[in-house]
């Protein structure tokens, strides 16, 4: 019972508490001590946690960690294993939805298969077409680095007799295309650097050309764009098929099988 003639606020001065409605135990707290209060809204936790200091925060809906991690196959028998890939501005490896949209398209289609990367980059598209059946892969890449990685994922996969690596510039192939085996379909990626679009235009579109008429029966090319490239552009305009998989637009050219 409190002593006659002392108000509870005097009380809380005499303890050394703040008057009002403030709990004198979190005042008197030894944690927080010295502490700076954190601006209204945030959690102090937050703002003191040494893993944020000094961190730039990724721009509005971008993974700050998809860029710096290799690509991981996302079906078939090599499914979750990793690539042997170190992250390069040249390179633009394909968003993992828009790879897994690509091969649910492309269906059992990719099953015995020679798959054709060109500007290879990390190697997604090849190695996940021999994850799911492809019987050989061929890689095009100019970086010679990036080459090499390409031959060190096939080792580390152990698919190293169903893969050939060639560097060089695959824009060179039109002009003088490479001794490529014709006895199964092709399944042909073409997934450039988008500026490669309007810098290169001619050059990859007589690349797309050289596919279409070298092409055994019943091959399948693709062609990956962003969504503000004009599909007239491509050789043969009325041939192909188009599906929207933001960022990306996926363009499906079928040679017939007769």
């Amino acid at each position: 019972m409190p002593r006659p003639g002392r108000s509870e606020p005097d009380r809380r001065r005499r303890r050394g508490a703040p008057a009002g409605d403030e709990d004198p135990t979190v005042a008197a707290s030894p944690r927080s001590a010295g502490r700076k209060r954190a601006p209204s809204g945030e959690d102090p936790t937050v703002a003191a946690s040494p893993r944020s200091s000094g961190r730039k925060r990724a721009p509005s809906g971008e993974d700050p960690t998809v860029a710096a991690s290799p690509p991981r196959i996302i079906g078939g028998d090599l499914r979750r294993r990793r690539l042997a890939f170190v992250p390069d501005p040249r390179t633009r490896p394909m968003k993992d939805r828009v790879r897994e949209s690509l091969f649910d398209l492309v269906g059992t289609t990719v099953r015995g298969t020679l798959a054709i990367d060109c500007f290879a980059g990390s190697g997604a598209l090849g190695f996940e077409a021999l994850s799911r059946g492809a019987a050989r892969a061929l890689f095009g890449e100019r970086h010679f680095p990036t080459a090499d990685r390409l031959r060190v994922s096939a080792a580390e996969l152990g698919v190293t007799d169903r893969v050939e690596v060639r560097p060089g510039d695959v824009l060179l192939w039109a002009r003088r295309p490479p001794p490529i085996p014709t006895s199964t379909p092709w399944l042909v990626f073409v997934s450039p650097p988008w500026e490669m679009f309007a810098s290169r235009r001619d050059d990859l579109k007589a690349l797309v050309a050289m596919f279409q008429a070298a092409a055994p029966p019943a091959s399948l090319i693709v062609v990956e764009s962003d969504t503000t490239f004009d599909p007239a552009g491509l050789p043969s305009p009325d041939d192909w098929t188009a599906r929207a998989v933001p960022p990306a637009v996926l363009h499906f050219f079928h040679r017939p099988n007769t």
